[in-house]
Protein backbone atom coordinates (compact mmCIF):
# COMPACT_ATOMS: atom_id res chain seq x y z
CA UNK A 1 0.00 0.00 0.00
CA UNK A 2 1.75 2.85 -1.28
CA UNK A 3 1.83 6.57 0.47
CA UNK A 4 3.25 9.68 0.59
CA UNK A 5 6.15 8.75 2.67
CA UNK A 6 6.79 5.59 0.65
CA UNK A 7 7.49 7.68 -2.45
CA UNK A 8 8.68 10.73 -0.85
CA UNK A 9 10.75 9.81 2.54
CA UNK A 10 13.18 12.51 1.76
CA UNK A 11 10.58 15.03 3.30
CA UNK A 12 10.80 14.08 6.94
CA UNK A 13 14.45 13.77 6.94
CA UNK A 14 15.33 17.45 5.33
CA UNK A 15 12.97 18.48 8.15
CA UNK A 16 14.67 16.39 10.77
CA UNK A 17 17.99 18.10 9.44
CA UNK A 18 16.71 22.01 9.72
CA UNK A 19 15.35 21.06 13.16
CA UNK A 20 18.80 19.64 14.27
CA UNK A 21 20.45 22.84 12.68
CA UNK A 22 18.16 25.29 14.22
CA UNK A 23 18.74 23.52 18.07
CA UNK A 24 22.95 23.63 17.44
CA UNK A 25 22.51 26.75 16.44
CA UNK A 26 20.58 28.54 18.99
CA UNK A 27 23.37 26.56 21.17
CA UNK A 28 26.00 28.54 19.24
CA UNK A 29 24.35 31.97 19.45
CA UNK A 30 23.89 31.16 23.18
CA UNK A 31 27.79 29.96 23.43
CA UNK A 32 26.10 26.97 25.25
CA UNK A 33 27.22 23.97 24.70
CA UNK A 34 26.56 21.73 27.81
CA UNK A 35 24.34 20.64 30.01
CA UNK A 36 23.58 22.79 33.35
CA UNK A 37 24.33 20.40 36.12
CA UNK A 38 22.59 19.58 39.44
CA UNK A 39 24.01 19.72 42.78
CA UNK A 40 24.30 16.12 43.22
CA UNK A 41 26.41 15.83 39.71
CA UNK A 42 28.93 19.13 41.15
CA UNK A 43 28.14 19.28 44.80
CA UNK A 44 25.95 21.11 46.84
CA UNK A 45 23.39 21.52 49.45
CA UNK A 46 19.59 20.70 48.44
CA UNK A 47 16.93 20.76 51.25
CA UNK A 48 13.43 20.19 50.63
CA UNK A 49 10.84 21.72 52.68
CA UNK A 50 6.88 20.97 53.10
CA UNK A 51 5.03 23.99 53.98
CA UNK A 52 1.61 24.41 56.35
CA UNK A 53 -0.45 26.92 58.19
CA UNK A 54 0.55 27.99 61.07
CA UNK A 55 -2.91 27.63 62.38
CA UNK A 56 -3.43 24.37 61.00
CA UNK A 57 -5.91 23.99 57.98
CA UNK A 58 -4.55 21.70 55.74
CA UNK A 59 -1.77 23.01 52.76
CA UNK A 60 -1.22 26.12 52.24
CA UNK A 61 -3.06 28.29 49.05
CA UNK A 62 -0.40 28.19 45.68
CA UNK A 63 -0.33 31.76 46.44
CA UNK A 64 0.69 31.07 50.00
CA UNK A 65 3.41 28.84 48.95
CA UNK A 66 4.50 31.26 45.97
CA UNK A 67 4.72 34.32 48.30
CA UNK A 68 6.95 31.73 50.68
CA UNK A 69 9.32 30.97 47.78
CA UNK A 70 9.51 34.30 46.97
CA UNK A 71 10.79 35.58 50.66
CA UNK A 72 13.15 31.94 50.76
CA UNK A 73 15.12 33.12 47.87
CA UNK A 74 15.63 36.73 49.07
CA UNK A 75 17.12 35.18 52.61
CA UNK A 76 19.00 33.15 50.12
CA UNK A 77 20.57 35.34 47.96
CA UNK A 78 20.87 38.33 50.86
CA UNK A 79 23.46 35.65 52.66
CA UNK A 80 25.67 36.07 49.38
CA UNK A 81 25.09 32.89 47.81
CA UNK A 82 25.13 32.52 43.95
CA UNK A 83 23.60 30.28 41.77
CA UNK A 84 20.75 29.56 44.45
CA UNK A 85 17.71 27.94 43.30
CA UNK A 86 14.07 28.14 44.82
CA UNK A 87 10.95 26.63 43.54
CA UNK A 88 8.02 25.04 44.44
CA UNK A 89 7.20 21.23 44.15
CA UNK A 90 3.63 19.86 44.18
CA UNK A 91 0.97 21.39 46.79
CA UNK A 92 3.51 22.14 49.86
CA UNK A 93 6.67 21.60 49.18
CA UNK A 94 9.91 24.43 48.38
CA UNK A 95 13.04 22.78 46.86
CA UNK A 96 16.09 24.97 47.96
CA UNK A 97 19.66 24.23 45.96
CA UNK A 98 22.56 25.81 46.61
CA UNK A 99 25.97 25.17 45.24
CA UNK A 100 29.04 24.21 47.61
CA UNK A 101 28.53 21.68 50.99
CA UNK A 102 28.75 22.84 54.66
CA UNK A 103 25.53 25.13 53.96
CA UNK A 104 24.05 24.46 58.00
CA UNK A 105 23.48 28.36 58.85
CA UNK A 106 21.68 29.05 55.83
CA UNK A 107 19.39 25.70 56.03
CA UNK A 108 18.21 26.49 59.47
CA UNK A 109 17.94 30.21 58.00
CA UNK A 110 15.31 29.22 54.83
CA UNK A 111 13.42 26.60 57.16
CA UNK A 112 11.93 30.85 59.92
CA UNK A 113 8.92 31.34 59.37
CA UNK A 114 8.26 34.46 58.05
CA UNK A 115 6.87 37.27 60.03
CA UNK A 116 5.82 40.89 58.69
CA UNK A 117 7.01 43.47 61.25
CA UNK A 118 6.05 47.48 61.26
CA UNK A 119 8.20 49.88 62.87
CA UNK A 120 8.55 53.78 63.27
CA UNK A 121 11.15 55.74 60.69
CA UNK A 122 13.77 58.10 62.70
CA UNK A 123 16.25 58.26 60.01
CA UNK A 124 16.51 57.73 55.99
CA UNK A 125 19.39 59.05 53.88
CA UNK A 126 21.00 57.71 50.99
CA UNK A 127 21.93 54.35 50.53
CA UNK A 128 25.58 54.93 49.43
CA UNK A 129 27.85 57.78 50.11
CA UNK A 130 27.48 60.60 47.80
CA UNK A 131 30.91 62.36 45.87
CA UNK A 132 31.03 65.73 46.40
CA UNK A 133 29.33 67.70 43.40
CA UNK A 134 31.34 70.12 41.38
CA UNK A 135 31.12 73.75 42.56
CA UNK A 136 29.06 74.20 38.86
CA UNK A 137 27.53 71.38 39.03
CA UNK A 138 23.25 71.30 38.20
CA UNK A 139 21.31 69.14 40.41
CA UNK A 140 19.59 66.70 38.59
CA UNK A 141 17.31 65.24 41.23
CA UNK A 142 13.36 66.59 41.65
CA UNK A 143 13.38 70.06 42.17
CA UNK A 144 12.01 69.93 45.53
CA UNK A 145 15.06 67.90 46.14
CA UNK A 146 18.35 69.39 47.38
CA UNK A 147 21.32 67.35 46.46
CA UNK A 148 23.54 67.03 49.95
CA UNK A 149 24.44 63.77 51.18
CA UNK A 150 23.12 65.42 54.57
CA UNK A 151 20.00 65.83 53.29
CA UNK A 152 16.66 64.32 55.06
CA UNK A 153 14.72 62.28 51.76
CA UNK A 154 10.70 64.19 51.68
CA UNK A 155 7.84 61.57 52.09
CA UNK A 156 6.54 60.45 48.43
CA UNK A 157 3.39 61.25 50.04
CA UNK A 158 1.01 61.56 52.95
CA UNK A 159 -2.08 60.63 55.35
CA UNK A 160 -4.93 61.58 55.19
CA UNK A 161 -8.52 60.38 55.57
CA UNK A 162 -10.15 59.31 52.48
CA UNK A 163 -12.77 60.83 51.02
CA UNK A 164 -14.92 57.77 50.64
CA UNK A 165 -13.86 56.85 54.71
CA UNK A 166 -15.69 54.50 56.56
CA UNK A 167 -16.55 54.71 60.07
CA UNK A 168 -14.70 51.55 60.22
CA UNK A 169 -11.44 53.14 58.57
CA UNK A 170 -9.30 55.83 57.38
CA UNK A 171 -7.11 56.09 54.06
CA UNK A 172 -3.39 55.60 54.70
CA UNK A 173 -1.35 56.87 51.33
CA UNK A 174 2.20 55.76 50.74
CA UNK A 175 3.71 54.56 47.61
CA UNK A 176 5.66 50.92 47.37
CA UNK A 177 9.44 51.54 47.50
CA UNK A 178 10.21 49.46 44.76
CA UNK A 179 7.59 49.56 42.52
CA UNK A 180 6.06 52.55 42.59
CA UNK A 181 7.32 55.92 42.63
CA UNK A 182 10.01 55.96 45.51
CA UNK A 183 10.88 58.31 48.48
CA UNK A 184 12.74 60.61 46.42
CA UNK A 185 16.66 60.43 47.47
CA UNK A 186 18.78 63.27 46.45
CA UNK A 187 20.98 62.95 43.70
CA UNK A 188 24.04 64.88 42.75
CA UNK A 189 24.97 65.44 38.62
CA UNK A 190 27.28 62.83 39.06
CA UNK A 191 25.99 58.84 39.39
CA UNK A 192 26.30 57.59 43.09
CA UNK A 193 27.83 54.23 42.79
CA UNK A 194 24.92 51.26 42.78
CA UNK A 195 25.99 47.47 42.49
CA UNK A 196 26.09 46.43 39.18
CA UNK A 197 23.48 43.70 39.71
CA UNK A 198 20.29 43.43 41.74
CA UNK A 199 20.38 41.47 44.94
CA UNK A 200 18.38 41.30 48.32
CA UNK A 201 19.99 44.37 50.26
CA UNK A 202 21.54 43.47 53.49
CA UNK A 203 20.51 44.82 56.84
CA UNK A 204 22.24 45.05 60.01
CA UNK A 205 21.21 45.30 63.48
CA UNK A 206 21.99 48.15 65.35
CA UNK A 207 24.10 47.06 68.70
CA UNK A 208 22.33 47.41 71.89
CA UNK A 209 20.19 45.81 74.31
CA UNK A 210 16.24 44.67 73.79
CA UNK A 211 13.73 47.19 74.61
CA UNK A 212 11.39 46.04 77.24
CA UNK A 213 9.26 48.99 77.51
CA UNK A 214 7.38 50.65 75.04
CA UNK A 215 8.72 50.49 71.81
CA UNK A 216 7.07 53.84 70.89
CA UNK A 217 8.93 55.24 73.48
CA UNK A 218 12.34 54.61 71.93
CA UNK A 219 14.31 57.60 70.32
CA UNK A 220 17.93 56.55 69.07
CA UNK A 221 20.79 58.15 71.03
CA UNK A 222 23.68 59.50 69.92
CA UNK A 223 26.20 56.24 69.39
CA UNK A 224 22.88 55.07 67.30
CA UNK A 225 23.06 58.27 65.17
CA UNK A 226 26.87 58.01 64.72
CA UNK A 227 26.87 54.64 63.44
CA UNK A 228 23.73 54.68 61.50
CA UNK A 229 25.86 57.62 59.45
CA UNK A 230 28.84 55.63 58.52
CA UNK A 231 26.19 52.69 57.45
CA UNK A 232 25.73 51.91 53.69
CA UNK A 233 23.81 49.72 51.45
CA UNK A 234 25.89 47.23 50.79
CA UNK A 235 24.44 43.49 49.67
CA UNK A 236 27.96 40.97 50.41
CA UNK A 237 27.35 42.80 54.05
CA UNK A 238 26.46 39.27 56.28
CA UNK A 239 22.48 39.41 57.14
CA UNK A 240 22.26 39.20 60.59
CA UNK A 241 18.94 38.25 62.46
CA UNK A 242 16.08 40.58 62.37
CA UNK A 243 14.59 40.78 66.13
CA UNK A 244 11.59 42.66 66.35
CA UNK A 245 12.56 43.94 70.06
CA UNK A 246 15.57 45.74 68.56
CA UNK A 247 16.24 49.09 66.54
CA UNK A 248 16.98 47.80 62.78
CA UNK A 249 19.44 49.57 60.50
CA UNK A 250 17.60 48.28 57.05
CA UNK A 251 17.70 49.31 53.19
CA UNK A 252 14.76 49.51 50.25
CA UNK A 253 14.87 46.98 48.32
CA UNK A 254 16.39 48.92 45.62
CA UNK A 255 19.56 49.57 47.84
CA UNK A 256 18.81 53.69 46.99
CA UNK A 257 18.28 54.31 50.96
CA UNK A 258 18.78 53.66 54.20
CA UNK A 259 16.74 53.75 57.31
CA UNK A 260 17.06 54.32 60.86
CA UNK A 261 14.11 51.94 62.49
CA UNK A 262 12.79 51.62 66.02
CA UNK A 263 11.97 48.40 67.38
CA UNK A 264 8.97 46.65 66.16
CA UNK A 265 5.61 48.29 67.53
CA UNK A 266 2.83 46.19 65.08
CA UNK A 267 3.94 42.30 63.74
CA UNK A 268 2.69 40.84 60.93
CA UNK A 269 0.68 38.65 63.28
CA UNK A 270 -1.80 41.55 64.39
CA UNK A 271 -2.58 42.43 60.52
CA UNK A 272 -6.24 39.63 59.41
CA UNK A 273 -6.12 40.56 55.81
CA UNK A 274 -4.85 42.71 52.93
CA UNK A 275 -6.02 42.82 49.42
CA UNK A 276 -5.67 45.10 45.99
CA UNK A 277 -8.29 46.79 44.36
CA UNK A 278 -9.78 49.70 42.87
CA UNK A 279 -11.97 51.80 45.47
CA UNK A 280 -16.07 52.46 44.16
CA UNK A 281 -16.12 55.41 41.69
CA UNK A 282 -11.96 55.66 41.82
CA UNK A 283 -9.43 55.40 39.23
CA UNK A 284 -6.09 53.88 41.15
CA UNK A 285 -5.32 50.82 42.78
CA UNK A 286 -5.03 50.80 46.53
CA UNK A 287 -3.87 48.05 49.09
CA UNK A 288 -7.04 47.62 52.07
CA UNK A 289 -5.44 46.63 55.32
CA UNK A 290 -8.10 44.98 57.92
CA UNK A 291 -5.93 44.72 61.30
CA UNK A 292 -7.27 42.18 64.07
CA UNK A 293 -9.35 43.52 66.93
CA UNK A 294 -5.96 43.54 69.43
CA UNK A 295 -4.38 44.42 66.17
CA UNK A 296 -6.53 47.41 65.62
CA UNK A 297 -5.99 48.47 69.05
CA UNK A 298 -2.14 48.80 68.74
CA UNK A 299 -2.61 50.62 65.05
CA UNK A 300 -4.95 53.07 66.57
CA UNK A 301 -2.05 53.79 68.97
CA UNK A 302 1.01 53.20 66.72
CA UNK A 303 -0.81 56.27 64.34
CA UNK A 304 -1.08 58.40 67.08
CA UNK A 305 2.08 58.59 68.53
CA UNK A 306 3.27 58.57 64.85
CA UNK A 307 1.55 61.53 63.31
CA UNK A 308 2.92 63.56 66.12
CA UNK A 309 6.30 63.06 65.22
CA UNK A 310 8.18 65.39 62.97
CA UNK A 311 9.36 63.80 59.75
CA UNK A 312 10.82 61.74 59.25
CA UNK A 313 9.83 59.57 62.26
CA UNK A 314 5.98 60.29 61.10
CA UNK A 315 6.83 57.24 58.43
CA UNK A 316 5.51 53.68 59.11
CA UNK A 317 7.90 51.33 57.69
CA UNK A 318 6.73 47.92 56.96
CA UNK A 319 9.25 45.60 56.80
CA UNK A 320 10.24 41.98 55.78
CA UNK A 321 12.93 39.99 56.85
CA UNK A 322 14.40 42.98 57.50
CA UNK A 323 13.93 44.87 54.09
CA UNK A 324 12.26 47.83 54.02
CA UNK A 325 9.18 47.39 51.25
CA UNK A 326 7.40 50.15 51.99
CA UNK A 327 7.26 53.42 54.49
CA UNK A 328 3.69 55.44 54.32
CA UNK A 329 3.20 58.42 56.07
CA UNK A 330 0.96 59.22 58.81
CA UNK A 331 -0.38 62.29 59.36
CA UNK A 332 -3.26 61.59 61.72
CA UNK A 333 -4.67 58.69 63.96
CA UNK A 334 -6.37 55.97 62.09
CA UNK A 335 -9.04 54.28 64.71
CA UNK A 336 -11.20 51.31 63.57
CA UNK A 337 -8.73 48.78 62.29
CA UNK A 338 -9.13 49.00 58.73
CA UNK A 339 -6.80 51.65 56.61
CA UNK A 340 -6.39 52.11 52.99
CA UNK A 341 -2.71 52.56 51.34
CA UNK A 342 -3.17 54.52 48.39
CA UNK A 343 -0.92 56.11 45.94
CA UNK A 344 0.63 55.80 42.28
CA UNK A 345 -0.09 52.19 42.10
CA UNK A 346 0.08 50.04 38.88
CA UNK A 347 -2.29 47.23 39.49
CA UNK A 348 1.05 44.65 39.87
CA UNK A 349 2.90 46.94 42.04
CA UNK A 350 -0.53 46.89 44.55
CA UNK A 351 -0.81 43.14 44.39
CA UNK A 352 2.77 42.66 44.94
CA UNK A 353 2.05 44.77 48.48
CA UNK A 354 -0.79 42.93 49.10
CA UNK A 355 0.57 39.81 48.71
CA UNK A 356 3.42 40.72 51.07
CA UNK A 357 1.30 42.36 53.82
CA UNK A 358 -1.27 39.64 53.58
CA UNK A 359 1.23 36.09 53.59
CA UNK A 360 3.39 38.29 56.51
CA UNK A 361 0.49 38.46 58.51
CA UNK A 362 -0.30 35.16 57.96
CA UNK A 363 2.95 33.09 57.71
CA UNK A 364 3.85 29.84 56.32
CA UNK A 365 5.30 27.37 58.50
CA UNK A 366 8.30 24.91 57.21
CA UNK A 367 9.16 21.40 58.49
CA UNK A 368 12.45 20.01 56.89
CA UNK A 369 11.55 16.99 55.14
CA UNK A 370 15.20 16.44 53.69
CA UNK A 371 19.00 17.91 53.39
CA UNK A 372 20.74 16.39 51.19
CA UNK A 373 25.08 17.46 50.78
CA UNK A 374 27.01 16.36 47.61
CA UNK A 375 30.96 17.08 47.78
CA UNK A 376 31.69 17.94 44.26
CA UNK A 377 34.21 15.05 44.33
CA UNK A 378 31.50 13.10 44.82
CA UNK A 379 29.52 14.67 42.62
CA UNK A 380 31.94 14.21 39.85
CA UNK A 381 32.55 10.79 40.43
CA UNK A 382 28.44 10.45 40.28
CA UNK A 383 28.18 11.81 36.48
CA UNK A 384 31.02 9.60 35.38
CA UNK A 385 29.05 6.47 36.74
CA UNK A 386 26.32 7.75 35.13
CA UNK A 387 28.14 7.91 31.80
CA UNK A 388 29.88 4.86 31.70
CA UNK A 389 25.75 3.35 32.54
CA UNK A 390 24.85 4.86 29.82
CA UNK A 391 27.89 3.88 27.79
CA UNK A 392 27.49 0.47 28.81
CA UNK A 393 23.39 0.36 28.18
CA UNK A 394 24.11 1.68 24.45
CA UNK A 395 26.98 -0.74 23.39
CA UNK A 396 24.76 -3.36 24.82
CA UNK A 397 21.49 -2.43 22.40
CA UNK A 398 24.09 -1.77 19.90
CA UNK A 399 25.50 -5.58 20.07
CA UNK A 400 22.24 -7.12 20.04
CA UNK A 401 20.82 -4.94 17.62
CA UNK A 402 23.48 -6.03 15.14
CA UNK A 403 23.73 -9.89 16.43
CA UNK A 404 20.21 -10.59 16.16
CA UNK A 405 19.19 -7.95 13.05
CA UNK A 406 22.27 -7.58 10.83
CA UNK A 407 22.22 -5.11 8.93
CA UNK A 408 19.19 -3.30 10.60
CA UNK A 409 21.53 -2.86 13.11
CA UNK A 410 22.53 0.26 11.14
CA UNK A 411 19.25 1.70 11.48
CA UNK A 412 19.37 1.03 15.37
CA UNK A 413 22.61 2.85 15.41
CA UNK A 414 21.82 5.98 13.40
CA UNK A 415 18.20 5.82 15.03
CA UNK A 416 19.79 6.04 18.40
CA UNK A 417 22.63 8.55 17.49
CA UNK A 418 19.60 11.21 16.64
CA UNK A 419 17.60 10.38 19.46
CA UNK A 420 20.71 11.20 21.25
CA UNK A 421 21.59 14.64 19.41
CA UNK A 422 18.32 15.71 19.85
CA UNK A 423 17.71 14.92 23.74
CA UNK A 424 21.31 16.88 24.20
CA UNK A 425 20.09 19.71 22.76
CA UNK A 426 16.76 19.78 24.07
CA UNK A 427 18.62 19.36 27.49
CA UNK A 428 21.15 22.53 27.17
CA UNK A 429 18.60 24.69 25.70
CA UNK A 430 15.69 23.79 28.40
CA UNK A 431 18.53 24.12 31.41
CA UNK A 432 19.29 27.45 29.49
CA UNK A 433 15.82 28.93 29.22
CA UNK A 434 13.62 27.42 32.43
CA UNK A 435 16.81 26.49 34.43
CA UNK A 436 16.20 22.72 33.89
CA UNK A 437 19.42 20.65 35.72
CA UNK A 438 20.61 17.57 34.71
CA UNK A 439 21.03 15.39 37.89
CA UNK A 440 21.90 11.77 38.44
CA UNK A 441 18.39 10.40 38.51
CA UNK A 442 17.95 12.58 35.06
CA UNK A 443 20.82 10.45 33.55
CA UNK A 444 19.11 7.06 35.05
CA UNK A 445 15.85 8.24 32.88
CA UNK A 446 18.27 8.79 30.01
CA UNK A 447 19.76 5.10 30.08
CA UNK A 448 16.00 3.74 30.68
CA UNK A 449 14.74 5.78 27.71
CA UNK A 450 17.74 3.89 25.55
CA UNK A 451 15.39 0.93 26.38
CA UNK A 452 12.08 2.53 24.95
CA UNK A 453 13.60 3.45 21.86
CA UNK A 454 15.23 0.34 21.28
CA UNK A 455 11.68 -1.17 21.89
CA UNK A 456 10.17 0.83 19.29
CA UNK A 457 12.61 -0.74 16.72
CA UNK A 458 12.00 -3.92 17.82
CA UNK A 459 8.30 -3.52 16.85
CA UNK A 460 8.71 -2.44 13.80
CA UNK A 461 11.28 -4.88 12.52
CA UNK A 462 9.22 -7.52 13.85
CA UNK A 463 6.39 -6.58 12.17
CA UNK A 464 7.96 -6.05 8.79
CA UNK A 465 9.37 -9.83 8.96
CA UNK A 466 6.11 -11.29 9.77
CA UNK A 467 4.74 -9.23 6.63
CA UNK A 468 7.84 -10.67 4.34
CA UNK A 469 7.27 -14.34 5.71
CA UNK A 470 3.19 -13.59 5.10
CA UNK A 471 4.77 -13.42 1.56
CA UNK A 472 4.73 -9.80 0.71
CA UNK A 473 7.20 -7.95 -1.26
CA UNK A 474 9.46 -6.19 1.17
CA UNK A 475 8.70 -2.73 -0.07
CA UNK A 476 4.79 -3.75 0.52
CA UNK A 477 5.88 -4.65 4.23
CA UNK A 478 7.88 -1.90 4.82
CA UNK A 479 4.23 0.29 4.34
CA UNK A 480 1.51 -2.31 5.81
CA UNK A 481 4.44 -3.32 8.68
CA UNK A 482 4.52 0.56 9.74
CA UNK A 483 0.77 0.76 9.15
CA UNK A 484 0.12 -1.92 11.96
CA UNK A 485 3.44 -1.15 14.31
CA UNK A 486 3.08 2.67 14.39
CA UNK A 487 -0.07 2.12 16.95
CA UNK A 488 1.65 -0.56 18.96
CA UNK A 489 4.04 2.23 19.11
CA UNK A 490 2.39 5.01 19.81
CA UNK A 491 0.31 2.95 22.63
CA UNK A 492 3.60 1.74 24.79
CA UNK A 493 5.36 5.46 24.52
CA UNK A 494 1.71 6.98 25.66
CA UNK A 495 1.91 4.25 28.36
CA UNK A 496 5.62 5.55 29.28
CA UNK A 497 4.47 9.34 29.04
CA UNK A 498 1.85 8.86 31.21
CA UNK A 499 3.94 6.90 33.74
CA UNK A 500 6.13 9.98 33.56
CA UNK A 501 3.61 12.48 34.17
CA UNK A 502 2.22 11.30 36.94
CA UNK A 503 5.35 10.41 38.53
CA UNK A 504 6.54 13.83 38.04
CA UNK A 505 3.04 15.80 39.52
CA UNK A 506 3.12 13.53 42.69
CA UNK A 507 6.82 12.79 42.92
CA UNK A 508 9.00 14.96 45.48
CA UNK A 509 12.77 16.39 45.16
CA UNK A 510 15.45 14.19 42.89
CA UNK A 511 12.77 12.06 41.62
CA UNK A 512 10.89 14.91 39.60
CA UNK A 513 14.56 14.64 37.43
CA UNK A 514 13.92 11.11 36.30
CA UNK A 515 10.55 11.65 35.19
CA UNK A 516 11.05 14.78 32.84
CA UNK A 517 13.83 12.94 31.59
CA UNK A 518 11.76 10.18 30.81
CA UNK A 519 8.59 12.26 29.44
CA UNK A 520 10.99 14.00 27.42
CA UNK A 521 13.09 10.51 25.37
CA UNK A 522 9.33 9.56 24.97
CA UNK A 523 8.12 12.14 23.51
CA UNK A 524 11.88 12.15 21.27
CA UNK A 525 11.32 8.86 20.72
CA UNK A 526 8.23 8.92 19.14
CA UNK A 527 9.36 12.12 16.62
CA UNK A 528 12.32 9.70 15.75
CA UNK A 529 11.02 6.72 14.76
CA UNK A 530 8.22 8.45 12.78
CA UNK A 531 10.55 11.48 11.14
CA UNK A 532 13.70 9.09 10.89
CA UNK A 533 13.22 5.36 11.46
CA UNK A 534 10.82 4.81 9.01
CA UNK A 535 12.00 7.10 5.94
CA UNK A 536 15.39 5.00 6.39
CA UNK A 537 14.34 1.83 6.30
CA UNK A 538 11.83 2.99 3.09
CA UNK A 539 15.17 3.75 1.16
CA UNK A 540 17.10 0.95 2.50
CA UNK A 541 13.96 -1.18 1.11
CA UNK A 542 15.43 0.20 -2.44
CA UNK A 543 18.89 -0.75 -2.13
CA UNK A 544 20.04 -4.20 -3.65
CA UNK A 545 22.12 -4.98 -0.35
CA UNK A 546 18.42 -5.29 1.70
CA UNK A 547 15.88 -5.22 -1.21
CA UNK A 548 17.23 -8.70 -2.31
CA UNK A 549 17.98 -9.86 1.05
CA UNK A 550 21.76 -10.35 1.15
CA UNK A 551 23.05 -12.61 3.42
CA UNK A 552 24.38 -10.10 6.43
CA UNK A 553 20.72 -7.43 5.68
CA UNK A 554 18.91 -9.01 7.99
CA UNK A 555 16.00 -9.90 5.54
CA UNK A 556 17.72 -12.94 3.93
CA UNK A 557 15.23 -16.00 3.31
CA UNK A 558 17.82 -18.23 5.99
CA UNK A 559 17.23 -15.72 9.13
CA UNK A 560 13.38 -14.93 8.36
CA UNK A 561 12.59 -18.76 8.33
CA UNK A 562 11.09 -18.83 4.83
CA UNK A 563 12.52 -21.06 1.84
CA UNK A 564 13.07 -17.42 -0.84
CA UNK A 565 11.82 -13.74 -0.51
CA UNK A 566 8.38 -13.36 -2.38
CA UNK A 567 8.75 -12.24 -6.12
CA UNK A 568 11.76 -14.52 -5.66
CA UNK A 569 11.77 -17.69 -7.59
CA UNK A 570 13.04 -21.36 -5.74
CA UNK A 571 15.69 -23.16 -7.16
CA UNK A 572 14.27 -25.90 -7.96
CA UNK A 573 11.67 -24.28 -10.31
CA UNK A 574 14.37 -23.14 -12.80
CA UNK A 575 14.06 -24.52 -16.10
CA UNK A 576 16.53 -27.73 -16.25
CA UNK A 577 18.91 -27.01 -19.14
CA UNK A 578 18.10 -29.57 -22.27
CA UNK A 579 20.33 -32.59 -22.28
CA UNK A 580 21.29 -33.23 -25.95
CA UNK A 581 21.08 -37.43 -26.57
CA UNK A 582 24.17 -38.86 -28.56
CA UNK A 583 23.65 -40.50 -31.77
CA UNK A 584 24.58 -44.11 -31.78
CA UNK A 585 27.15 -44.66 -34.49
CA UNK A 586 26.43 -45.54 -37.84
CA UNK A 587 22.89 -43.60 -37.65
CA UNK A 588 19.39 -44.20 -36.62
CA UNK A 589 18.07 -47.70 -37.15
Amino acid sequence: MATTTTSRPGRNLIVLAVILVLLFGIMAIAKTWGPKLGLDLRGGTTVTLTASNVGGGGDPTAEQLSEAKNIISQRVNGAGVGEAEVATSGKNHITVSVPGANQDALVKQIGQTALLNFRIVYDQQAGQPLPPAPPSATPTGKPSATPKPSATPKPASTIKPSSTATPNGRAWSSVLGHAATPTPTPKPSTPSAKPSTPATPTPSTIPGAEVTGDPLAWKPDAATTAAFATFTCDKDKPKPKDEEKKPLFSCSQDFSTKYLLGPAILKGTDLSDASAAIPQNGVNWQVNLKFTGEGGDKFLKATTAISKLPPPSNLFAIVLDGVTISTPTVSQPIPGGQAQITGSFTETEARDLGNVLKYGALPVQFDTSSVETISAQLGGDQLSAGITAGLIGLALVVLFSFLYYRGLGIVVVMSLTVAAALTYAAVVLLGKSMGFALTLSGIAGLIVAIGITADSFVIYFERLRDEVREGRSLRSSVETGWARAKHTIIAADSISLLAAVVLYVLAVGSVKGFAFTLGLTTLIDLFVVFVFTKPIVTLLARTDFFGHGHKLSGLDPEHLGVERLPGQMKPSARPAAKKSTPKPVGGEV
